[in-house]
């Protein structure tokens, strides 16, 4: 599943109890909407959750869509009495109910969609629903399935094989997730359409300097790498390569997101041991994750799995160079504007990372095509595509 090593920072929604719905857009709130004239609407259940992973892309393409709305077609979020966003540059409407996460989504949402097509952006929605697209991102917990707790495993088996009998449409973000949803589930090729991400959320957050100093670094003289609770981050591996290097005294690396013993293994340990080569950043805001990306040397993903990989393309918008693995979707996602590791050598990863360091022009050469690479994902053509997806489905 994605994983992000940020966090969003919360948004609160304002909802006005007594009527079945009310709504809002940005800071203009108004009630009594007519909901008929809306052609979709999707499932906001993303609104009372940590804003991270499939969360961020809900919230970056429902916030597209509102941009292009107006051109196109009407539509609404409707959330949870529980949702937190009170700043949301969308409309929203609160679906009230005792009910509370997944309970809500499969009971209550489907009620309140009525007869509109439920868009539903998180893997998951509600299998009780006919006129339904779903975004599904990977097929994780299938082809990764050490990463995730036997109940999670089952719990996402039931949903997905319920939703490929029930859903009108599903929307995946790569090819290569494509052919592993047509695989696993059995779906034909007529029902899988591939919707890609963006990196140009990062154009509208104002970079947070202060995290270079709180962690005393220097501009190109670290590494960076995010970490979470998934195994096929690759991160043992990663900080083995990093153990093999010859460093400069003033060279680190700096692991954002969460620390987890069961997933980094024992290298966390040794890393930090042996002269305090690796930072652990902790999860950063978004300001301070793109100071991060801004300033580093290089940006290392030696994933064993992606749906996507947004991390990657995140680095290469905000000017840093890019080393990634040649598994599942990053090479799709990334072309030639990234070098390639083995994601199974440790020798070979750490060979990228001495390259990288040492030759400022390939950092350089690497950072320009990084650019112009992302500027080609924008949020604004992922929703138009969305559109058109929803527009078929009806």
């Amino acid at each position: 599943m994605l994983n992000t090593p940020h966090r969003t920072a919360s948004r609160a929604l304002s909802a006005t109890r007594g009527n079945v719905i009310s709504s809002q857009s940005g800071d203009a709130t108004a009630t009594g909407i007519d909901a008929s004239d809306e052609d979709f609407v999707i499932n906001g259940k993303f609104m009372s959750q940590r804003m991270t992973g499939v969360q961020r892309c809900a919230y970056e393409f429902a916030t597209a869509l509102q941009r292009v709305e107006q051109e196109h077609r009407r539509f609404s979020v409707i959330v949870p009495v529980d949702a937190t966003t009170a700043s949301a540059p969308f409309k929203t409407r609160t679906a009230f109910s005792w009910l509370k996460g997944s309970l809500w989504e499969q009971l209550a949402l489907p009620f309140a969609s009525g007869r509109h097509i439920l868009l539903s952006l998180c893997n998951v929605g509600p299998i009780i629903k006919r006129r339904h697209v779903v975004m599904i991102y990977d097929m994780a917990v299938f082809d990764a399935p050490a990463g995730y707790s036997r109940k999670f495993r089952w719990w996402y088996a039931f949903m997905f094989f319920s939703l490929k009998l029930n859903a009108r449409h599903i929307v995946t973000v790569s090819e290569f997730s494509k052919s592993r949803i047509r695989a696993a589930l059995a779906v034909p090729d007529s029902k899988v359409s591939v919707v890609k991400l963006a990196a140009d959320h990062f154009g509208r957050i104002e970079s947070d300097s202060g995290v270079i100093s709180r962690l005393d670094l220097k501009k190109d003289r670290y590494g960076l790498a995010v970490g979470s609770l998934a195994g096929g981050k690759n991160h043992a591996r990663l900080l083995a390569a990093i153990e093999r290097l010859e460093l400069r005294d003033d060279f680190k690396f700096v692991v954002a997101g969460g620390k987890n013993g069961r997933i980094f293994g024992n290298s966390t340990t040794r890393a930090g041991a042996e002269g305090e080569k690796v930072v652990w950043a902790g999860y950063v805001s978004d300001s301070e994750l793109k100071a991060l990306y801004e300033n580093a040397a290089f940006f290392v993903f030696p994933s064993l799995y992606e749906g996507f990989g947004l991390p990657p393309l995140e680095a290469m918008y905000c000017g840093c160079p890019v080393i990634v693995s040649r598994e599942a979707s990053l090479p799709e996602v990334c072309g030639d504007a990234a070098v390639y590791c083995d994601a199974y050598s440790v020798e070979d990863i750490a060979e990228k990372m001495t390259a990288m360091m040492n030759d400022a022009q390939m950092r350089a050469m690497y950072r320009t095509r990084g650019r112009e690479h992302a500027g080609q994902f924008q949020w604004s053509k992922s929703a138009s595509r969305l559109l058109d997806t929803i527009s078929h489905a009806r």
